[in-house]
């Protein structure tokens, strides 16, 4: 009886210790100055595209996992709650669009099970970015914990922000490497900040994600010092180079962009965009195959007697297998043989162990010649993970019919007018995918879109990100989407044209082959490793200076 009454005013004395934390009022303030900083920071994405935000947004988090008042006096509460909220205001607000999969009746599923898969989606993927920033934090805390618990020099804050930036870049890359990646921070800049995004040409996205990070940094760190009563003079230190690091980024950018193209008429090609606009409600049933035959067939027609020496058609353009049945009955495959002209044919083939979305070189014979399939394929939308454990569990939660087949890395897409860089879809925000058709050869991108039932927003959105890897591989960009932004970018980030959404439109434009080799084509993402290596050399001299003294 004693040891039980023991135990019990061992809980309430630590009840009685957590509950008054837990509801203290600056704990919740600073709850919401991470969640609004986070929000904030969604602000700059498309289509608002307040990209001078972002250069700020992640200061309000950075303090309140690096303060060493709360270090010294206690914390008000725990960095990792203040890390999934800015988590969540960023990656939560910026993926909202997710909430364009509802309606799912015409699939037969209820309205109540249509809002509850919708849910389940946006919140999956918006954990999935917070926990991106937890491990974040986690790092910040480990290396802080190990090498500089409470040093408040200028060397140590200057660290912090090399380590800080180091791992921000380094748990983008880990999210690239998995099949859910779309908020970096970098993208936070496209299209509104096309100086800044040349930098992408030096070392990809990631280039861009490491001067944001760095300049909040910087700020931060000032900011701390600031509060510090000695320490006013490193607080203008670190604010000046902050400043400077900005500008010199930026300076470095527009010289980039100010880089004269030295296009050839020699390597002009004139393609025609056909964007169908044939909803996903209606796609996949005879008045959506009726239509989609029918609008992509005289699209082709209609461009090709306008000049276009070759004709690209979104994402599952002709939703069936394409095969020798298929293509005796395709209006389409009609069209080019009456034609005679190149077409990229968004539509599905069948693989051995399933079916992949690809897109199709049609020569003027109407063959085959050459296929890209779609490398990264929506989790629950267009495959189930972990099929053999999960399948039966996670059908109940998602859209899925059948598995699709992933295409690989490795794969070239040859056309009559020299090699493409092929994407379709979700590629868009995997910029390996585009580095590595460059650096095999490809001289312009070819993007094949789908984009409905989603809005505007991430019309916009998928339109930043191939903008982006216009950019980074200095090629021109062709997107055919099914329902907007179709359009054309130049190698500079320059929208030549872009549709207009949920209309039937075609537009044909004169791109220009290239074979310039980018910083970034050539080397891939080489500055995070620089940066994570860099940043365990100083804190391990760090560590060992301060074990001797």
């Amino acid at each position: 009886m004693p040891n039980l009454q023991s135990r019990s005013a061992k809980f309430q004395l630590h009840f009685q210790a957590w509950k008054p934390q837990a509801c203290k009022p600056q704990a919740w303030k600073l709850l919401s100055i991470a969640f609004f900083s986070g929000l904030a920071m969604s602000l700059a994405v498309a289509p608002l595209n307040w990209w001078g935000l972002a250069w700020v947004s992640l200061v309000p988090l950075w303090v309140i996992v690096n303060d060493d008042r709360q270090k010294a006096g206690g914390r008000i509460i725990s960095p990792t709650a203040c890390a999934i909220a800015w988590g969540i205001g960023y990656h939560g607000s910026a993926l909202s669009e997710i909430r364009g999969l509802h309606p799912l009746m015409w699939l037969g599923i209820p309205w109540i099970a249509s809002i509850a898969i919708t849910f389940f989606c946006w919140a999956f993927i918006t954990l999935w970015g917070v926990a991106l920033v937890v491990i974040w934090q986690w790092g910040m805390r480990f290396g802080d914990r190990i090498w500089g618990l409470g040093n408040r020099e200028i060397a140590f804050s200057l660290f912090r922000v090399l380590l800080g930036t180091a791992l921000w870049c380094g748990v983008e890359t880990l999210c690239n490497l998995t099949p859910l990646a779309w908020t970096s921070i970098s993208y936070t800049q496209s299209p509104g900040n096309l100086t800044i995004l040349h930098l992408g040409q030096l070392s990809g996205a990631m280039t861009v994600t490491a001067a944001i990070a760095a300049v909040n940094g910087l700020l931060a760190e000032a900011w701390m010092s600031r509060q510090a009563d000695t320490k006013e003079r490193q607080s203008y230190f670190l604010s000046a180079i902050a400043i400077t690091l900005f500008l010199t980024c930026h300076l470095l950018g527009y010289w980039l962009y100010r880089q004269p193209l030295n296009d050839l008429a020699t390597s002009a090609l004139k393609v025609g965009i056909v964007q169908g606009n044939v909803p996903t409600r209606i796609k996949l049933f005879s008045e959506g195959l009726q239509r989609a035959e029918a609008g992509y067939a005289e699209g082709y027609t209609t461009l090709v007697e306008q000049g276009a020496e070759a004709v690209l058609t979104p994402e599952g353009a002709l939703p069936f297998l394409w095969n020798d049945r298929s293509r005796a009955n395709s209006l389409f495959y009609q069209a080019v043989l009456a034609k005679q002209k190149v077409a990229w044919l968004g539509t599905f083939t069948a693989q051995k162990g399933g079916v992949a979305r690809s897109l199709l070189t049609l020569n003027q014979q109407g063959e085959a010649i050459s296929r890209y399939d779609k490398v990264k394929l929506v989790p629950l939308g267009e495959y189930i993970p972990f099929q053999e454990w999960l399948g039966g569990l996670v059908s109940k939660l998602t859209t899925v019919a059948e598995n699709g087949l992933p295409g690989t890395l490795n794969q070239q897409l040859d056309t009559p007018f020299g090699r493409a860089i092929a994407s379709i879809c979700y590629d868009s925000a995997f910029p390996e995918v585009f580095r590595s058709q460059a650096a095999r050869g490809g001289q312009f991108i070819l993007t094949a879109s789908n984009l409905d039932p989603y809005s505007e927003v991430l019309m916009a959105q998928h339109q930043a990100q191939d903008l982006m890897r216009a950019i980074e591989t200095d090629r021109w960009a062709v997107r055919a989407t099914n329902t907007g932004y179709s359009g054309v970018i130049d190698p500079h980030g320059r929208i030549v044209w872009r549709s207009q959404p949920q209309i039937y439109e075609i537009h044909a434009a004169t791109i220009y082959r290239r074979q310039t080799q980018t910083g970034y084509v050539r080397w891939g993402d080489w500055l995070t490793p620089l940066l994570l290596t860099l940043a365990t050399i100083v804190g391990v001299t760090q560590w060992v200076r301060s074990r001797n003294t």
